[in-house]
């Protein structure tokens, strides 16, 4: 015998041929029996009554036909039912319909199981994703070199901003050692580099797994290591020096000295205010430290400086 479940697919193609025998005397009477009413319901009762000689009342109808309730109907009212369809009763339509009915509850949990299998795959997919980033996510170090001397950049202000690809860039300072600790899961990193005392590069690196630490070498800025060297030295030929920061920096240039502390946090010079404080032999510049510098033609045209304090 049919589980519960199977009984009540078994009873909705039941309904189904039932409507389609209704059809032959009746054409225009609806496929669905759930939409029967009235006089649909009465002929129903007629039809039963002429070919099968069986009543039902119009609340049963209601309740078993239209709907689809709790439990089946009487199995007097099965076989009326599957007799008005042709069959010898209700274990003859079970009989040759079951394999029907077999497909009716499986579609359903075929349905259920094209929903989960998806998201069964996109669960194992995410969590292989976060495992692969973090097994590839790795500590690189990268450090800074002068591309001229072949030594290390120590001590610098040594500004570092990674490109990411669709996202603003994530900025870095280098330790004093003039090295980067660089953690990350790509095959290759965009840089870009920005020293006071060295030019400014974009460095691209293909990072090895198994060799993690790089090596980049970066060109002097000879026109800011001038100006930091002249205010540290004791030059006694100042017209030479005074004609070598002439060549350096345009007629125009912005010349701000930024100070750390104080209540002016700034001050502008024009080119020969620079120039003449720089090289009077009493000079109040003295211990330049040079923060930032834009060059037009070969030439500086804003030239961003601080001024270290004098040591004991």
């Amino acid at each position: 015998m049919a589980d519960k479940q199977q009984e009540k697919a078994i009873f909705r193609l039941l309904k189904k041929e039932v409507a389609t025998a209704m059809q032959h005397s009746y054409p225009a009477i609806s496929p669905d029996i759930s939409e029967w009413k009235g006089k649909e319901i009465v002929d129903f009762q007629e039809e039963m009554a002429s070919r099968v000689s069986g009543q039902i009342s119009e609340k049963w109808f209601y309740t078993h036909m239209k709907t689809d309730s709790g439990s089946l109907p009487r199995i007097d009212v099965l076989n009326l039912l599957s007799r008005f369809c042709g069959y010898t009763g209700w274990d003859d339509f079970c009989h040759r319909n079951s394999s029907l009915s077999r497909s009716d509850t499986p579609l359903r949990k075929a349905n259920r199981v094209f929903l989960v299998i998806p998201l069964l795959v996109i669960a194992i997919l995410a969590i292989l994703f976060v495992v692969f980033k973090l097994y590839n996510t790795l500590e690189y170090r990268i450090c800074f070199y002068d591309a001229d001397t072949r030594e290390p950049i120590t001590n610098n202000i040594i500004e570092v901003s990674l490109l990411l690809p669709g996202e603003s860039p994530v900025n870095f300072l280098c330790s004093a050692d003039g090295c980067l600790v660089l953690k990350t899961d790509q095959t290759m990193v965009t840089l870009v580099v920005k020293t006071p005392y060295y030019q400014p590069d974009t460095v691209v690196r293909v990072l090895d797994r198994f060799k993690r630490e790089e090596m980049v070498r970066l060109r002097p800025n000879n026109y800011a290591l001038m100006i930091h060297y002249f205010s540290r030295m004791n030059v006694k030929d100042w017209q030479q020096r005074r004609n070598q920061l002439d060549r350096m920096l345009s007629d125009s240039a912005l010349i701000y000295q930024v100070y750390n502390t104080g209540a002016v946090g700034m001050e502008l010079f024009s080119k020969w205010e620079f120039i003449n404080k720089l090289t009077m032999p009493a000079s109040s510049l003295n211990q330049i430290e040079i923060l930032d510098t834009k060059y037009m033609k070969d030439r500086i045209v804003v030239l961003r400086f601080r001024q270290k304090p004098d040591r004991p």
